[in-house]
């Protein structure tokens, strides 16, 4: 597999994508894109035409990109290629989350004062998993040990500022 650089708009966008892009999810993508760079390189066939990646073309566009990272996926068959259309974005919809693990990790990413709205989550989803953390129990199951004597539970959103306790 070689990761190209090419031009956005020599790109053709499938024209029978079910999904869709708001704008607020189209500015969270670019969010992502400017913190953790361009990751996920978007997937075209043989002829530059899309399969897998229109929300990130839509961000690119929108940050003034002019190319983007693809990888050519030209030994799909046409069925295939349509039906990975749907499946690359159903298939990772069909996840869980292990919402004691979700807590940790968001709440230590708190405690680094990292912006938490870039993970996805809106205030009120950060809220409500992070209320339910105590420390306790979920301190045992975390892989970093976190000092007692330092821990506090206060937690303030990094994009609102509003401070809840954790209780």
């Amino acid at each position: 597999m070689q990761i190209e650089q090419i031009l956005i708009d020599s790109l053709i966008p499938y024209i029978r994508n079910s999904r869709t892009h708001s704008d607020a999810q189209v500015a969270q993508i670019a969010a992502s894109i400017k913190e953790f760079g361009f990751t996920n390189p978007i997937l075209i066939d043989a002829d530059g035409g899309i399969i897998a990646g229109h929300g990130r073309i839509m961000a690119a566009r929108q940050m003034g990109l002019t190319t983007v990272p693809c990888i050519r996926l030209g030994h799909l068959t046409e069925a295939q290629r349509r039906a990975y259309v749907i499946a690359d974005n159903k298939l990772a919809m069909n996840a869980g989350w292990d919402e004691k693990m979700l807590a940790i990790e968001l709440s230590e990413l708190t405690a680094l004062d990292f912006d938490l709205g870039l993970t996805g989550f809106e205030n009120d989803e950060l809220a409500e998993l992070l209320s339910g953390f105590n420390g306790e129990d979920e301190r045992k199951s975390s892989a970093k040990e976190l000092d007692p004597d330092g821990y506090q539970m206060g937690h303030k959103c990094p994009k609102c500022g509003f401070e809840f306790d954790g209780k």
